[in-house]
This record gives C-alpha cells, structure tokens and sequence, in this order.
C-alpha cells in the first residue's frame, strides 16, 4: 500500500468529520482530541461495542477473507441493485458503502463517483482496499455503521446491500438512522418470500432450522465443507431443476432458480457461506418496507430481483423521473 494515502485527501477528511481540525501522520488520523490508527489504509474507527455483533463480525471477517475475489457475475448483480438510479444520479457523486465486505459493489461505482467512503466493521475492509488498489478516489474505514461519526449529510448516496439484516437491532430502524447521513439510500434486506407461493416458505422453514445450527459452527474446515455440500446438494440441483422448467414458464416456481440461473459454483458457494452461517437474520415484506415513508418522502422498492432492494429518498423526486 502507498504510504501517506491520505495525504491527498484531507480536504475530504475535514468535510466528513465536519471540522478542519483533522491531521494526518504516519500510521494516524487525528480529529480534535481524537486519535485514530491508520493500518494498510484503512482508518480505524471506534470498535463494535454490542456482543450481539460478535458472531457476526466473525462470520462476515471469515466470508470475505475465504472469498475475496472479484467474480464475472458480481458485474450484473451490481446493474441489478443499481436498477433504481439513473446513471446521472450517480455521476460524480460521494458515495457512502456501509457493511461494503471486499468492496464489490464499490469496484463498479467508484469509476463514476468523485468519491467512495467505504465501511465495514469486519477483516474485511483490508480485502476491499486491496481489491480497489487501482482507485484512488476512495477512502476506507473500519467502523461500526450504527456509530459512524461523521457529519450529517456527508454523502450524496449511502448504499446497503444485505448487511442491515444481520444486525442485532431492528433493521428497519438502521435505515431510519441512517437517513441522515445522506438525502438518498439504497438498501437491500432479505424478504419474507411474501411475493412467492407456499411452498418457498416451507422450504425456507427447514433451512432456517438448519441455518439456526450452522450458524453455531466455528471450525474453519467445517464451514468449507459444508458449503461445498450446500452448494452441491441443494442449489445446484435447484437451479437444475429450473432450467429444465423454465421453456415451460414453470422457473419463477423454483426455488433459487431465479436469481442463481447463470451463476458459476463459486458465487453460488459465496451466498450459501453467507446465508448458513450467519446467527442472525431477520427478513421483511413489501408492506413493512413501504412503511419507512414515515421517514421518507419517498421509497421505490424494484420489481426485479434481489427481493426486496429499494431506494429511499428524504425528498419527493422531481416530475420527469422514472
């Protein structure tokens, strides 16, 4: 890594803490009478604080480090998130990527934005600095998102996809905080399958079950093995199966066809990895969703999978906008 990173990037600095009393030295970041480690880049904020996180934390540092390569197919999940904005609104814009894991989503937005701030509480935000070497118009930061202590408003878009779920807190609420850190938030949380026949549901209830024991698992090698099975013995024969009822209309009733249809084994094995074992998961329906206009002018959950990923905004979009 480059030493003196932030060196270019102090006039950023001071405008995300809000104050021009910012220095940066080697290996450290001082805001007023506060002191932060800088290792690899990444500027080390305060710790996660709630015990209920830790298993979390462990899981997530473990996921991204296992899998920490940029795959073909993280390309069209990104169009798929993104399907809401417009590519102006996302043109030289400050962005904001809380719960970013090794900077995925980052890797194809930071080319259009004037800036990035990326956050994750685990291991892995080294992953995702070292997976944006060759982007010089980011900033990186270890921090827990329900303590960030920067400035109200300090990104023109904060994105979350598939973090706020895992949270030990309510979900919903994160999203309500974090309205005022920028006018427009992307989010996506796991659904409740509300828009999917019986059957989805009795599906998910075993493998909820399941997740419940997995998710107590710590063995490095166990959790390897097991996503190896996972992928092999159930999503893979579930996307089998879809293809093959797909020419007939019927792929929409199969479970994981959907979204995983076109997906190699190995990004396949990386959902399977973070759906079993993590120990907390909570998922919301449509209607729950809609219910942030109490804090929102405006919310637009998309049609499209992943359900449910929606655009919050704090003002009401403007006539012409789709």
């Amino acid at each position: 890594m480059t030493d003196g990173y932030y060196d270019g990037h102090l006039a950023t600095l001071q405008d995300l803490f809000g104050t021009r009393d910012v220095e940066v030295s080697e290996g450290e970041l001082r805001v007023g009478e506060q002191r932060f480690s800088i290792r690899d880049d990444v500027i080390l904020l305060a710790g996660v604080s709630d015990p209920r996180a830790a298993g979390v934390r462990f899981t997530f540092g473990e996921q991204w480090q296992r899998f920490d390569r940029m795959l073909p197919e993280h390309e069209r999940e990104f169009r798929r998130y993104f399907d809401l904005f417009e590519p102006s609104e996302l043109a030289g814009i400050r962005a904001c990527d809380v719960g970013c894991g090794i900077g995925r989503w980052s890797f194809f937005l930071a080319p259009r934005c004037r800036e990035v701030v990326l956050v994750d509480f685990s291991e892995a935000i080294f992953v995702a600095r070292r997976n944006l070497r060759e982007s010089d118009n980011c900033l990186f930061f270890q921090a827990d998102l329900r303590a960030l202590p920067f400035r109200n408003d300090f990104a023109d878009l904060l994105f979350s996809l598939g973090v706020l779920h895992h949270l030990p807190t309510g979900a919903l609420e994160a999203v309500r905080r974090l309205a005022r850190f920028a006018p427009k938030l992307l989010v996506y949380l796991y659904y409740a399958l509300d828009n999917r026949p019986w059957h989805f549901r009795a599906i998910f209830a075993g493998a909820d079950r399941l997740r419940r024991v997995l998710s107590r698992v710590r063995s490095r090698r166990a959790r390897a093995v097991a996503s190896w099975i996972l992928t092999a013995g159930v999503y893979l024969p579930f996307v089998a199966f879809g293809r093959i009822v797909a020419p007939l209309g019927l792929g929409r009733f199969v479970p994981l066809y959907e979204y995983y249809a076109g997906m190699s084994a190995g990004r396949i094995r990386q959902d399977a990895y973070d759906r079993f074992f993590t120990p907390i998961e909570q998922r919301f329906t449509r209607a729950q969703i809609r219910g942030l206009e109490d804090t929102f002018a405006q919310v637009s959950v998309s049609e499209s999978p992943p359900y449910w990923h929606f655009r919050c905004d704090r003002e009401a979009a403007k006539p012409g906008r789709a």
